[in-house]
């Protein structure tokens, strides 16, 4: 199944929906991301499939240097050699999520900038379960985020880029390349490619009682009908 069909088979679907689509197929207890892994902004809501990037803490020495000469060092050295995005924009398919394993530090792996660069590349949102800086940016940016941290250093001197498209731990959860998360103000949430399509068709069963049942409750309260009953 591709990537484009994957993502429609979620589209539209809460985190609660899937969540109970893997519970349909047996899967209780995988797949729900700790909620310490929480939106951005309110409203934030994503479906990708997975495209993963592992980071990992620095054991390099920031030389001592003048101010005048840390410019280059930072952009020319260590944004260049050691934490180029390239390997990850460059690749990077229309309806993929960005899910990043973090180096486990209080850095902003996570930008405006990168964030924004990724979702220009086609990503439709941004999972890590690490740090986001540029946090007022990034809000009005509306990129769809899900971090556990709200943080102000940048990454030099602290972590480097290690590798993508490997099998990665966000918030207790092993997500594969090609698995497909769905984001949402109820955290994030993560099934495995193989069980797609029969959790999607449970979960899509119980986004549509629920607004069967909850549709009729608006009808009794007087109250117009909105895209969440109809």
């Amino acid at each position: 199944m591709t990537t484009k069909e994957l993502v429609a088979l979620f589209e539209g679907l809460r985190v609660a929906d899937v969540r109970d689509g893997m519970d349909w197929v047996g899967l209780h207890h995988k797949g729900t991301v700790s909620p310490d892994i929480a939106p951005l902004f309110q409203g934030a809501y994503a479906v990708g499939v997975a495209h993963t990037v592992r980071m990992k803490p620095s054991e390099k020495s920031v030389p001592s240097m003048p101010p005048e000469d840390y410019t280059d060092w930072a952009y020319n050295y260590w944004y260049r050699e050691l934490y180029s995005s390239r390997p990850l924009t460059d690749n990077l398919q229309a309806g993929e999520m960005v899910v990043i394993e973090s180096a486990g530090l209080d850095v902003g792996e996570v930008g405006s900038n990168n964030s924004l660069e990724w979702y220009a590349a086609g990503a439709t949102g941004v999972v890590t379960s690490g740090g986001v800086r540029d946090r007022d940016e990034c809000v009005h940016q509306r990129v769809p985020t899900f971090c556990r941290l709200r943080v102000q250093k940048m990454v030099q001197g602290r972590v480097e880029f290690d590798t993508t498209q490997v099998p990665v731990n966000i918030g207790g959860v092993l997500i594969r390349p090609g698995d497909v998360v769905v984001a949402d103000g109820d955290g994030v949430i993560a099934v495995p490619v193989e069980h797609a399509e029969t959790v999607a068709r449970y979960a899509r069963q119980e986004l549509e009682n629920d607004k069967a049942g909850r549709r009729k409750l608006y009808e009794k309260l007087g109250w117009p009908l909105d895209d969440t009953v109809r």
